[in-house]
């Protein structure tokens, strides 16, 4: 997969992908992530990209014909439209859901706002899909197209060591993932869960679905209506429902 960058802080953005997971990953040919700069495609001399806002107001809107010039030049380099994704606060909240949704994609590109955003006539004319990372304002679309590109690099073949990786991570199958131990056995008179010492591989799958369920009930049942849950799983809860009716 290619993932393209839109961006006036490309530099921002290269510090990021080229670190952990997603660095490995791009040194070794799993996902191309590029960054485009869009003031490279302003026909200003002093590479301005942005002016006041028409009928006043606070702040600088980004114009279109940069944006416009810049998204036309990366489909002539690679050949086909890529699809577009815009990063704005109004645009619908990312999920895991959506996520495995545009890993299925070859190309994307990723425009992202700053100031007070773009000039809505390059939106209307370019029909991106508009993508929000959360019910708060940011000072520029990089740091939400960043979480993008990390979140569908992730489900890429050979990105990370092997497929449970990120199947039993919390939301991939709208359920909060279960508490994990590491060494040693015993900090500050806090135990290990003894099943995870037991040595007994069903016993633990069973304790950590168990607790996946548990913690997806207590922080965020809203999520289990559209888990895969089988008719253990469904006990199990009712067992945690009644457990709430009696008080305890």
């Amino acid at each position: 997969m290619r993932i393209d960058i839109m961006t006036l802080f490309p530099d921002m953005c290269n510090t990021v992908i080229s670190e952990s997971i997603i660095g490995r990953a791009r040194e070794a040919g799993k996902v191309e992530i590029n960054t485009i700069d869009i003031r490279n495609y302003t026909k200003d001399k002093h590479r301005r990209v942005d002016d006041k806002p028409y009928g006043g107001g606070k702040g600088m809107v980004m114009q279109a014909q940069p944006v416009y010039d810049c998204f036309n030049a990366l489909c002539d380099e690679i050949g086909e439209v890529p699809h577009l994704i815009y990063m704005t606060p109004q645009g619908k909240t990312l999920t895991q859901e959506k996520v495995k949704q545009l890993a299925e994609y070859k190309n994307i590109a990723i425009l992202c706002g700053h100031y007070e955003g773009i000039d809505e006539r390059v939106i209307e004319e370019l029909q991106p899909e508009e993508i929000s990372v959360g019910d708060y304002v940011l000072t520029g679309g990089e740091l939400p197209a960043l979480i993008l590109a990390d979140s569908i690099s992730r489900m890429l073949p050979g990105v990370l060591a092997g497929e449970e990786c990120f199947t039993e991570e919390s939301h991939f199958n709208s359920l909060l993932e279960y508490p994990q131990y590491t060494h040693p056995s015993q900090w500050k008179n806090r135990s290990v869960p003894e099943v995870l010492l037991s040595g007994h591989h069903a016993k633990v799958d069973e304790w950590r679905r168990e607790q996946s369920l548990k913690r997806t009930y207590e922080r965020r049942a809203d999520l289990l209506k559209n888990a895969n849950l089988n008719e253990k799983d469904k006990m199990y809860i009712a067992s945690l429902d009644k457990t709430q009716d009696n008080g305890d």
